[in-house]
């Protein structure tokens, strides 16, 4: 493993070296790259279209946030910093949809390094509102937010945790009258409880969050000036005499992160080097070490990260064991390879093909 090189900001090209450079087979990676573009997201180009047909059966569920129609797959590939591979208009800022966790998650992050709280505290504690009233929910501490086993019950901006990915059997009155899960314990992708996430770390920050995740961590790794991070239209809340609005944590009803390609490369780039940039620590190692440890509730769940763990219906085959990545409708991901210091980022991949457009990229390594 080299030396890693950190890209430069303020438009300076990123430099590139050839698979060769690291023993790395170009006719193999050149077949990875050509089944990622050949196997495109089957999904609409309108994301409206795509995002109704994708979660028609929950009943209410609306369109809040924008939209932006999507363009063809995109993609990059780093080793030890370098761009060794790309596809498609890597500059092209499109929705993330729920890759929008994994940087909900880090904002989280950087409040825990900054004291503000503890995963295992109390979410209670500093909200003080009624979201969390109840018996049940007083008992959620920010780890159950993180790892989505928080069962949460309730309504944010409109949406019923109960509607959110419903069960396949049952109806309304079922999903409504459920029994709960003691937090920590059951795992359940729910993008409201996400959602009560972003607002509670909006009422701990008491700044909207893009700006914090801007200010604390893109601005350090040199995003681009394109990207955006929206919430709803009914999403605004006064705060300390401020108007602000909490953001979603994906693209579910619209919203969440609006990103290129290489601004999502360099967020890879950050995680992979364990939260350092070129000698300055923004995110602590043991928060990146927490975040992509397998949570009591899922094996393959860390802190909004996905492992990719054996025994699992998300396992890649031919992959380690110890890669993680963030996921979002459409196929978008990010996907850390710390053993092979590779960072791969995806756009608009067939989810289902995933795996097998990994297994080609491993294929290429030494």
């Amino acid at each position: 493993m080299g030396q890693t090189y950190f890209p430069p900001a303020n438009g300076t090209p990123w430099e590139q070296r050839t698979p060769e450079e690291f023993k790395i087979k170009s006719t193999r990676l050149g077949a990875a790259i050509t089944y990622a573009q050949e196997n495109e997201y089957s999904g609409a180009k309108d994301l409206r279209i795509a995002i109704y047909k994708g979660f028609e059966r929950e009943p209410y569920h609306q369109i809040l946030g924008p939209t932006k129609k999507r363009e063809g797959p995109a993609g990059i590939i780093l080793k030890d910093g370098y761009i060794i591979a790309s596809w498609g208009d890597t500059q092209r800022v499109d929705m993330t949809f729920s890759v929008t966790k994994s940087y909900l998650s880090t904002v989280a992050g950087l409040a825990v390094d900054r004291g503000m709280f503890k995963p295992q505290d109390r979410v209670v504690d500093l909200i003080w509102d009624t979201t969390f009233d109840g018996a049940h929910n007083q008992q959620i501490r920010w780890e159950h937010l993180l790892n989505q086993s928080s069962d949460w019950s309730g309504t944010l901006w409109g949406g019923h945790d109960w509607a959110d990915r419903p069960p396949s059997e049952g109806g309304i009155d079922d999903w409504k009258n459920r029994s709960y899960h003691t937090p920590g314990t059951h795992f359940e992708y729910n993008d409201v409880r996400v959602n009560v996430l972003a607002y509670s770390l909006l009422n701990v920050w008491r700044k909207p969050l893009p700006q914090v995740l801007k200010e604390n961590l893109m601005d350090f790794i040199g995003a681009s000036p394109t990207w955006r991070w929206h919430g709803y239209k009914n999403s605004w809340i006064e705060l300390d005499g401020s108007r602000m609005q909490s953001v979603s944590g994906g693209g579910h009803s619209g919203g969440g992160l609006f990103i290129n390609t290489k601004d999502h490369a360099r967020f890879g780039l950050l995680f992979l080097n364990q939260g350092n940039w070129e000698g300055k620590q923004l995110l602590s190692k043991q928060w990146i070490q927490e975040a992509t440890k397998s949570s009591l509730a899922q094996v393959n769940y860390g802190y909004m990260w996905w492992l990719n763990k054996k025994g699992t219906d998300r396992y890649w085959e031919g992959v380690p064991e110890n890669v993680f990545y963030a996921a979002g409708f459409g196929g978008n991901f990010i996907i850390i390879l710390p053993d092979q210091n590779v960072v791969v980022v995806t756009r608009w991949l067939e989810p289902s093909q995933v795996g097998s457009f990994m297994k080609k990229v491993m294929d290429a390594l030494p």
